[in-house]
C-alpha cells in the first residue's frame, strides 16, 4: 500500500477510470466492515485496511487479506460486503 492509502500502482483517478465512477472516493477505515456469510458460513468482522467509496457501494480490502469485498455502505458508516474479488480490477469491474 502506497502513503495515499491506495494500493502501489494505483491512484484516485485511475480507480474513477475502472469503476467508471467519476466521484469515487477513499473513506475513513475507522468503521465496522462486516462479510456477510453465506447461507451455511457466519458472518465475518473484517478489519479494514482500504475502504473505497461510490456513492452507495464500497470496496474493502482487508488486513492480512489479499480478496477485495463489495458491499452496501449504510447509513450508520458501517458496510455489509455480500462478495469478495481476487484483485482490485476485478472489484472495480464487478460495480
Amino acid at each position: 500500500m502506497t502513503r495515499t492509502g491506495l494500493p502501489d500502482g494505483w491512484t484516485l483517478q485511475r480507480i474513477r477510470d475502472v469503476s467508471g465512477d467519476r466521484e469515487a472516493v477513499v473513506l475513513d477505515t475507522e468503521r465496522v466492515v462486516t462479510y456477510l456469510g453465506q447461507p451455511y458460513a457466519p458472518d465475518e468482522v473484517l478489519q479494514p485496511e482500504i475502504v473505497l467509496g461510490f456513492h452507495g457501494l464500497c470496496v474493502v480490502k482487508a488486513v492480512d487479506d489479499d480478496d477485495w469485498y463489495m458491499g452496501s455502505l449504510n447509513s450508520d458508516g458501517t458496510v455489509d460486503c455480500w462478495d469478495a474479488y481476487d484483485d482490485l480490477w476485478n472489484a472495480l469491474r464487478g460495480l
